[in-house]
């Protein structure tokens, strides 16, 4: 008789789940509940949420102003279709955050994820070439250093190496051209990535320039490639060149918006900057109801109205008045707080404890990022180690890796809460150090006892694909 269906669970070994979710270099953490900045477990102990969940609870855990806008919304109408009742609350919403981020006259449409936006802001820059009498724009330029999202169009489009779908499933797509950070653009012509590093974006345009509709960037590279930044004027000049072609800039601002870099947009930190559409999401529902937001310039606007064109389907959960409510609430946060402008400086003072207390460590490779959005590379071969001892000093941080050609790289994201104290992030660099301090370096750092196994290079760029984050 075969027993094996009713054999007891080994008590050594995680409970088999039906669950299917994406795995990280650590096992995962029995949960009981988390406030503000810190993530509570079953057992009583406490770690602090070191990268915001996935980079989105920029608010923190459990905010009684949100939490309290939520339930009352849910109480009064969670849901309410903007076609067949006037949406009040998200055109409240629409106003508030284009004028946050600067762009008060932009059209504002609303999605569930940071995916859906994406690709929404790729359907209006589309329909905005053909009103224009651009009927064969339809292309959309991407770095080799990206990710826009997780559907089969902006896999496609991404330049993430792990999640990159295979050849036969790509549909034709991938990324064109290379991003300006060190190791990583292949065809620079200087010591150092400069602003005239754009021209290479349309050097490698396709035969038929006029098939490309835009060029999508992120500003600041999100947890692809770790914070990575672009030199001065970069993103001036390819809006300038694309300009000069026809071409429209969209900045994937998803993770790096609303406060993450200590501006309201990623791309403020550099002047003359202005995208035709920029794509926001994790800080706006921030972890807690998917909501993000595309800000449409006003001429392009007018142009697809002007023309008569349909707009895209925007999804049932596009623009609820729960969403709106959370999204209100979650603006008030970052209002009071300052953190969409760092008013009280956290962000600069976090950038430089971490380099004077990390930077000299044999382990650590580099140190990048803007605000509270950085990257700490860390030598091949560490990760899973350096993730064991940051949750034992209870830090729990976001793993990067893979983003180098090879397939190489690897390091942890640092993004607390944009409501975290100064002594919460105190605690964050004191922790992170005494977990890094004495982790080998990139000579002769060997075979860790707990590191992953390392994956042979790939000569299919799409695959394979070892492990994903």
């Amino acid at each position: 008789m075969d027993t094996t269906a009713t054999r007891p669970p080994d008590p050594g070994q995680p409970a088999p789940g039906q669950l299917l979710a994406a795995r990280q270099p650590a096992e995962p953490l029995p949960f009981s509940h988390a406030r503000g900045s810190w993530i509570h477990l079953a057992d009583g102990r406490r770690l602090l949420d070191a990268s915001s969940g996935l980079v989105c609870v920029n608010v923190g855990h459990a905010h009684p102003s949100v939490v309290h806008a939520m339930t009352e919304q849910a109480q009064s109408g969670a849901f309410a279709s903007p076609g067949a009742l006037r949406p009040a609350l998200q055109e409240q919403l629409a106003r508030r955050l284009a004028r946050l981020v600067g762009r008060p006259e932009d059209r504002v449409v609303f999605t569930s994820t940071g995916t859906s936006a994406v690709e929404m802001a790729i359907a209006l820059a589309r329909l905005a070439q053909r009103a224009k009498g651009g009927h064969r724009r339809h292309r959309i330029l991407t770095s080799s250093l990206s990710y826009h999202g997780n559907s089969a169009l902006t896999l496609a489009l991404s330049g993430h190496r792990r999640r990159r779908p295979r050849h036969d499933d790509a549909m034709g797509l991938r990324p064109e051209f290379d991003p300006p950070y060190p190791g990583l653009h292949r065809r620079c012509r200087y010591a150092r990535c400069r602003a005239e590093c754009a021209e290479d974006v349309h050097g490698v345009m396709p035969e038929d320039p006029e098939s490309v509709a835009a060029v999508l960037v992120e500003p600041v590279s999100g947890t692809t490639g770790g914070g990575y930044t672009p030199p001065d004027g970069y993103l001036s000049r390819l809006r300038s060149l694309n300009a000069d072609q026809g071409v429209l800039t969209l900045h994937d601002e998803v993770l790096t918006g609303l406060g993450r870099t200590g501006l309201p947009l990623a791309a403020d930190h550099w002047p003359d900057t202005r995208a035709d559409i920029t794509v926001l999401s994790k800080g706006l529902g921030a972890g807690y109801l998917p909501l993000s937001a595309v800000l449409l310039a006003p001429e392009h606007a007018e142009s697809i109205l002007s023309a008569g064109m349909p707009l895209p389907m925007m999804g049932t959960m596009s623009a609820t008045p729960l969403q709106a409510a959370v999204g209100l609430a979650v603006l008030d946060v970052l209002e009071e707080t300052g953190a969409l402008t760092d008013a009280r400086g956290l962000g600069a003072r976090l950038e430089g404890a971490l380099r004077r207390s990390l930077a000299g460590l044999p382990a650590v490779t580099d140190i990048r990022g803007r605000g509270q959005f950085h990257g700490i590379e860390l030598a091949p071969g560490t990760l899973r180690e350096a993730m064991r001892r940051t949750r034992a000093r209870d830090l729990l941080l976001y793993p990067f890796n893979g983003y180098r050609p090879d397939g190489s790289g690897e390091g942890l994201i640092v993004a607390p809460p944009l409501t975290s104290t100064q002594d919460e992030l105190d605690f964050l660099v004191r922790r992170l150090h005494q977990a890094l301090e004495d982790l080998p370096g990139p000579e002769g750092c060997g075979p860790l006892p707990s590191a992953p196994p390392r994956a042979k290079p790939s000569k299919d760029p799409s695959g394979p694909h070892p492990e994903t984050l």
